[in-house]
C-alpha cells in the first residue's frame, strides 16, 4: 500500500510531461536539481532565496484565496434541484436523441439492433446460437435435477428467460440459463423451508415463487443502481465458496452414479455417511456407464482446449453422451433392471402458470436474496470480460435489471432462477456470437427439443446427466487460486479455506452467510486501519516520501510530517488518533543525529491530506479535538493539499477558524518551508 501511494504520488517540486518515460523523467529531475544546486553554490545569494520564498508564498496564498473567493460566490443549495428530476439529462437536447436514449435504456437490444449488419453477423450468430442450444438442452435437464425438479423445468427455464434477456440484457455474448451453483442454492433453500420434494407440483410452485422474488429483487437493485454491493465480496471468499459448492454439487449427483438413494444433507459428513450405509445396493452397471460418460466428457473438454481444430468437441460432448446413452438404454432396456431414466417429458411450449406460493414469502425471500447476489456475481464477471474483449460498454445495473426481468417473467412459464453460465458463454463467444440474435437462436433450439424430441429422451439415463454435471463442476474447483494465494497472501488463503470448509460442513446457505460475513469483516478491518506513513525529504529535491520505503529520506527538525492514505470517517478515527500519538512517542524517544533531529522539541505536525478524499462528522469531531490538544500544547497543526470537499467540511465544522487558512498549503514542501520560517522567527524573538 505504501509503495503504491509513494510511487504514484506526483513530485511536488517539479512539473512532469504527460506520458513521459519514467527513466527520462527521473534523469530530468536529477539534472534540474543538480543545476539548481550548482547555481546556488556558484552565485546564489540571500536575495534570490528570499525571492523564491516570496514567490512560493504568493502562489500558495493565491490558490487558497481563489478557493475562498469561489466558495463565497458559488454557494450550493442544500438539495440539488435536479436530484429528483429524471428528465434533467434530457433537457435542451434533440428530441430524437432523447427518444433513442430512453429506448436504449429500457430495451438495451435496440442499441445493437439499430446497427445490426445481417450480412456480416447473422451467420456467426446462427452458428453460435445452434452450438449453445446443443449444449443447453442436456445441461438444463441435468441442472434441474440438482434443483430437485423434474427435467422439463430446466428446459422451461431455457426458453422465455433467454428470449427476455436477449432484449433486455446489456451483454451481447453472455449465455444465460440454468447453472449448477444457482440450482444447488434453489434445492438447499427449499429443503430448509421444509418443502416436500416428492410433491412435484408444490415444489415447482415454490421454485417459481423463488424465481419471481429473485427477479424483483434484482430489478430493484438495478433501478436504484445498487450493483456495487457485489464488490464487497472478495475474490478469495467467492472462490472458496464456489469451490466448496462444486464439491457439494458433485456429491448431490453421486446417487445417480452408484444406483441407490443417498439422503440429501447440508453437511458433507452426513452425505458420505448415507452413501456408505447404502453400499449394499451398489449397481455396478450404472457406475461403469456413468464413469465412461465422465471420462468421455473430460476427454472431449481436454481435446477441445488443446487442439483448436477440435474446439467443437467441447460443445458437442454433452450431446454425444446424451445420444449414445439414450440409444444404449433404449436397446438394452436396462431401465427395467433398476437404472434410472428421465422418463416422460411433457411436450410443447412452456405453459403459462400462476401457481406461485406466498405463504412462506418471508423465508423464501431470504433465499431469493442469496441467489440474486451469487447468481449475478457469477454472471457479471464473464459479462464484463466479454464486453471488454468486444469493446462495448456494459452497465452493471442494467445487467441486473435484465437478468431480473428474465427471472420474474420466466417464473410464469415454468422457470426457476437463472443466471449467466461461464461454460456456455465461453462457447458462445468462441463460436462467433455478435449479438443477442445468438441467444434467440439458442432458446428456439430448446423449443424445438420440447416440441419434437421429448419422446426420444424417454430412455435418457440419469447417470448421463449426472456425468454432465460432474464434468462441468470440476472446473469450478479453483486449485490454481489456492496456489496463487499461498504465494501472495496467507490472509486471503485463510479466508478461502474458511469459505470452502463452511460450505462443505455447514451447508450452502450457512456457508455463504459465513463467506459474506467474512468479506464484510475484511472490508471493515481494512478501512478501520488505514495505512499511514511518516514522510521525509529526498536529498536535493523538494519531494517528501515514506521514510520506511526511502532510506535516504530525511525528517525535518522540530516537525512530524504524516500522511493518511484513506478517507477519515467514523470507523477509523480512533485508529488515526492512536497513530498520531505513536508517531509523537517514537519521535520523542529517538535521539538527535545528523540526519535525524526528532529528539528535539516537537513544534509542528504537518498532515499530508491528498489521499484523504472525504471526512465525515465523526472525523471532524476527532480532528477538532486533535487541533485543540495541539494548540494547548503549543504545537502548530498544518494541512498540506486538502481537496475542496475536505476544505468545505472543515470550514463548515468551524475547524478552519482554529487552524487558520495560513496553515493550509499546496504541498508538503511549502508547508515545511513556512514552518521553518515560523520557527526561525520564534527563535530570534526569544
Amino acid at each position: 500500500m505504501s509503495e503504491q501511494n509513494d510511487a504514484q504520488q506526483p513530485s511536488e517540486g517539479f512539473v512532469t510531461e504527460q506520458n513521459e518515460d519514467p527513466t527520462v523523467m527521473n534523469e530530468r529531475v536529477i539534472y534540474m536539481t543538480s543545476m539548481s544546486r550548482d547555481g546556488a553554490e556558484e552565485g546564489g545569494d540571500e536575495a534570490s532565496e528570499e525571492g523564491d520564498q516570496a514567490e512560493e508564498e504568493s502562489l500558495n496564498e493565491g490558490v487558497i484565496g481563489a478557493y475562498r473567493k469561489k466558495r463565497k460566490s458559488t454557494a450550493k443549495p442544500l438539495i440539488d434541484p435536479d436530484l429528483f428530476d429524471i428528465f434533467s439529462e434530457c433537457r435542451g437536447k434533440d428530441p430524437k436523441d432523447v427518444f433513442y436514449r430512453i429506448l436504449e435504456t429500457c430495451v438495451p437490444a435496440t442499441k445493437w439492433l439499430r446497427t445490426y449488419d445481417h450480412k456480416a453477423y447473422l451467420q456467426d450468430d446462427l452458428i453460435a446460437g445452434l452450438t449453445v442450444g446443443i449444449m443447453i438442452v442436456p445441461q438444463s435437464m441435468a441442472y434441474a435435477l440438482i434443483a430437485g425438479l423434474p427435467t422439463q423445468y430446466g428446459l422451461y427455464s431455457s426458453i422465455i428467460p433467454i428470449y427476455i434477456y436477449a432484449l433486455f440484457g446489456s451483454s451481447r455474448q453472455l449465455a444465460v440459463g440454468p447453472v449448477a451453483l444457482v440450482s444447488l442454492l434453489v434445492e438447499a433453500g427449499l429443503r430448509n423451508l421444509g418443502v416436500d420434494e416428492d410433491d412435484e407440483e408444490e415444489y415447482a410452485a415454490y421454485a417459481h415463487t423463488l424465481a419471481f422474488l429473485c427477479g424483483m429483487f434484482q430489478i430493484f437493485l438495478g433501478i436504484f443502481r445498487l450493483g456495487f454491493i457485489i464488490d464487497f465480496l472478495s475474490h478469495a471468499v467467492v472462490s472458496g465458496f464456489t469451490s466448496g459448492a462444486a464439491v457439494t454439487i458433485g456429491l448431490s449427483q453421486l446417487k445417480y452414479l452408484v444406483g441407490y438413494k443417498i439422503e440429501k444433507s447440508s453437511s458433507i459428513y452426513d452425505t458420505l455417511s448415507s452413501a456408505i450405509k447404502g453400499i449394499d445396493d451398489f449397481q455396478v452397471g450404472t457406475f461403469i456407464m456413468g464413469s465412461i460418460w465422465i471420462t468421455m466428457l473430460l476427454t472431449f473438454k481436454h481435446l477441445g482446449k488443446t487442439y483448436p481444430k477440435l474446439k467443437m468437441l467441447r460443445a458437442l460432448g454433452p450431446l454425444i453422451v446424451v445420444v449414445l446413452s439414450t440409444m444404449i438404454v433404449g436397446f438394452t432396456r436396462w431401465n427395467e433392471q433398476g437404472m434410472e431414466v428421465v422418463g416422460t417429458i411433457p411436450s410443447g411450449f412452456p405453459p403459462f402458470t400462476n401457481d406461485h406460493k406466498w405463504d412462506k414469502t418471508g423465508e423464501v425471500l431470504g433465499t431469493a436474496v442469496t441467489i440474486s447476489f451469487v447468481g449475478f456475481m457469477e454472471s457479471i464477471a464473464i459479462a464484463k470480460s466479454l464486453a471488454a474483449k468486444h469493446k462495448y460498454e456494459l452497465d452493471s445495473n442494467m445487467e441486473l435489471s435484465g437478468i431480473g426481468l428474465s427471472n420474474a417473467i420466466g417464473s410464469f412459464f415454468g422457470g426457476y432462477p437463472i443466471t449467466g453460465s461461464f461454460s456456455r458463454s465461453a462457447v458462445n463467444n468462441e463460436t462467433g456470437a455478435k449479438s443477442g440474435v445468438a441467444a434467440l437462436v439458442t432458446a428456439s433450439m430448446v423449443v424445438f427439443a420440447l416440441l419434437l424430441l421429448t419422446e426420444a429422451m424417454y430412455f435418457l439415463p440419469k447417470n448421463a446427466l449426472a456425468a454432465i454435471v460432474m464434468s462441468a463442476v470440476l472446473g469450478l474447483i479453483d486449485t490454481d487460486e489456492v496456489a496463487f494465494l499461498w504465494k501472495v497472501s496467507k490472509k486471503d488463503l485463510s479466508t478461502w479455506v474458511i469459505s470452502f470448509l463452511g460450505v462443505l460442513f455447514l451447508g450452502v446457505e450457512l456457508g455463504i452467510a459465513i463467506a459474506v460475513s467474512l468479506s464484510l469483516v475484511l472490508v471493515i478491518y481494512e478501512s478501520a486501519r488505514p495505512h499511514t506513513a511518516e514522510l521525509g525529504k529526498l536529498p536535493n529535491t523538494t519531494v517528501y516520501r515514506n521514510i520506511r520505503q526511502y532510506e535516504d529520506a530525511a525528517t525535518v527538525e522540530g516537525m512530524i510530517i504524516l500522511r493518511i492514505d484513506a478517507p477519515i470517517y467514523f470507523a477509523n478515527t480512533s485508529y488515526v488518533k492512536e497513530k498520531l500519538r505513536q508517531y509523537e512517542m517514537m519521535a520523542s524517544m529517538k535521539p538527535s543525529s545528523t540526519n535525524n533531529l526528532r529528539g528535539q522539541e516537537l513544534r509542528f505536525v504537518i498532515l499530508e491530506m491528498s489521499p484523504v478524499t472525504s471526512i465525515d462528522s465523526t472525523g471532524l469531531h476527532a480532528l477538532k479535538d486533535i487541533v485543540s490538544e495541539y494548540k494547548l500544547r503549543g504545537i502548530g497543526f498544518v494541512l498540506a493539499n486538502p481537496n475542496r470537499k475536505v476544505l468545505e467540511a472543515l470550514e463548515q465544522a468551524g475547524i478552519m477558524d482554529k487552524i487558520g487558512f495560513n496553515h493550509i498549503f499546496l504541498n508538503v514542501h511549502f508547508a515545511v518551508e513556512a514552518c521553518r520560517k515560523s520557527m526561525l522567527q520564534e527563535d530570534e524573538a526569544v
